[in-house]
C-alpha cells in the first residue's frame, strides 16, 4: 500500500512522483500508472478524485487488476517527473459524505437495530437503503439527531490495517468483504467498520447531516441525505426560494404554507370557472358551426380545417354538435408544425361508418388512428 498516499494521509493535496507507464485501454482512453499517487480510485461507494498531472486534467481514476490507472485528457509529455494535484473541494466533499453515511448508518443500528444494505454517493445527494419496510418520520428524526450529536462531539476517527485474526477483536457493524488488506474505520465507542474509503480525521469535520427524503424501494426504505458543505448550500438555496416566495406572496415565512394553500384553492376555483366558460364557448361554437353545415347526398355534413387546434378539444366540439343534432356527420382537420390530425364523428341518426371512412383515408396519407363506427380520430406526422 506504499504507493497509495491517500491512505497514508487523506489530506495530501499535492505530490511528486514518477510514472511507471502510459498507454491506452481497449476503448482508446489514455491512462498513466504512477509509482505513488494521492488520487483515490472509485471504490467502496466513494467516487474517484479528479485533478491534474503535470497540468493535464485527470478525468477518471480506476483500480484495474491491482493497479491504479489515472485516465488523462491527453497524453503526458514526460514520465520521469510528475507533479500531481487533486481537486481538494471534491475530495473533501466525498470525505464528508462518506463519513456522514457511516455515522447515519451506525445511528440506525444503535437506536433501532436497522442495518444499511446499500449506499450511493451522488453529485447532489447521497442515499442509503435500510433493511426495513417500516420506518416512521420520528425514527428518522431520532437517527438524524443522534448522527449530529456524534458530529458535534468531534470524536477522533481512526483507521487501522488488521489481519482477520485481529479483526475478531472488534465489534464490526457488518461482515468483512475481504480477507486480507483489511482496513478498519473506527469512531470509538460508536462504529467499527471495514472500509477502503477516505474519511476525515474527526467527526466534527462532517459539519452537519440532514435527511432530505424517504421513499420505499421494494422491501427496503431509501433515505436521501446530505452532509457538510452540501447542507449549507441546501440551506442557502431553500432560503433564497423562501425569500422569493415571500416577495411574491407578500407573506412572512411562518405563514407561507397558509398563503400557498390559499393560492392553490383559488387556482382550483378559477380552473373550474374557466372550464365552465370553455364548455359554454364550445357549445356556442358548435351551434354556429351547425348553421354552416350542408345537406349533401342525403347527409347533414359539417367539415372544417383548423390551425393549431387541440384534437381533444375538436373531439369534444364534434360530440357537442352531434348531441345537438343527431343526424349530423362531422369532419374536422387540425394542422400544426407537428403534423396533421383529423376527427370524424356521426350522430345517433347518422348513417356513415366513420371507422370504414378512416380506414380508406389512412393508407393514402400514411397515417394511423383508432376509434369505432360512430367516431374516429387519426394523426399524420
Amino acid at each position: 500500500m506504499n504507493e497509495r498516499l491517500f491512505y497514508q494521509d487523506a489530506y495530501i493535496e499535492e505530490f511528486q512522483t514518477r510514472g511507471i507507464r502510459q498507454q491506452q485501454d481497449q476503448k482508446g482512453n489514455t491512462y498513466v500508472v504512477l509509482e505513488q499517487t494521492a488520487f483515490y480510485p472509485t471504490g467502496g461507494g466513494q467516487p474517484f478524485d479528479t485533478g491534474i498531472l503535470n497540468g493535464i486534467e485527470v478525468v477518471n481514476v480506476e483500480e484495474v487488476e491491482g493497479e491504479i490507472r489515472h485516465f488523462v485528457k491527453e497524453p503526458l509529455s514526460r514520465l520521469d517527473l510528475i507533479k500531481g494535484k487533486i481537486n481538494w473541494d471534491r475530495r473533501f466533499d466525498h470525505m464528508q459524505q462518506h463519513n456522514g453515511q457511516h455515522i447515519l448508518t451506525a445511528s440506525f443500528v444503535e437506536l433501532f437495530e436497522i442495518v444499511t444494505v446499500s449506499f450511493h454517493l451522488g453529485r447532489e445527494f447521497c442515499t442509503i437503503d435500510l433493511n426495513t419496510e417500516n420506518l416512521s418520520d420520528d425514527m428518522v428524526l431520532q437517527a438524524e439527531r443522534r448522527a449530529n450529536e456524534i458530529i458535534l462531539e468531534n470524536r477522533q476517527i481512526e483507521t487501522k490495517w488488521v489481519t482477520m485474526e485481529e479483526a475478531v477483536n472488534y465489534t464490526l457493524r457488518k461482515q468483512l468483504s475481504v480477507s486480507e488488506n483489511i482496513r478498519l474505520v473506527i469512531i470509538p465507542e460508536f462504529d467499527y467498520n471495514g472500509c477502503g474509503g477516505i474519511h476525515p480525521s474527526s467527526t466534527g469535520q462532517v459539519q452537519a447531516l440532514k435527511v432530505l427524503n424517504m421513499e420505499r424501494q421494494k422491501k427496503n426504505i431509501r433515505l436521501q441525505f446530505i452532509c457538510g458543505n452540501r447542507v449549507i448550500k441546501q440551506f442557502h438555496h431553500k432560503h433564497k426560494v423562501l425569500q422569493d416566495l415571500n416577495k411574491l406572496l407578500s407573506s412572512p415565512e411562518q405563514e407561507m404554507t397558509v398563503a400557498v394553500t390559499r393560492l392553490l384553492q383559488n387556482g382550483k376555483h378559477q380552473e373550474k370557472i374557466i372550464e365552465g366558460l370553455k364548455e359554454e364557448l364550445l357549445e356556442y361554437e358548435a351551434r354556429e358551426l351547425l348553421k354552416q353545415s350542408i345537406f349533401k347526398n342525403g347527409f347533414q355534413v359539417m367539415g372544417k380545417v383548423f390551425q393549431n387546434r387541440n384534437v381533444k378539444e375538436l373531439q369534444k366540439l364534434a360530440k357537442i354538435m352531434v348531441n345537438i343534432d343527431a343526424g349530423t356527420e362531422v369532419f374536422f382537420i387540425t394542422e400544426s408544425e407537428g403534423g396533421l390530425q383529423f376527427v370524424c364523428v356521426r350522430g345517433a341518426k347518422g348513417k356513415l361508418n366513420m371507422k370504414s371512412i378512416a380506414a380508406q383515408i389512412l393508407p393514402l396519407i400514411n397515417g394511423k388512428g383508432g376509434g369505432a363506427n360512430q367516431q374516429h380520430k387519426a394523426a399524420v406526422h
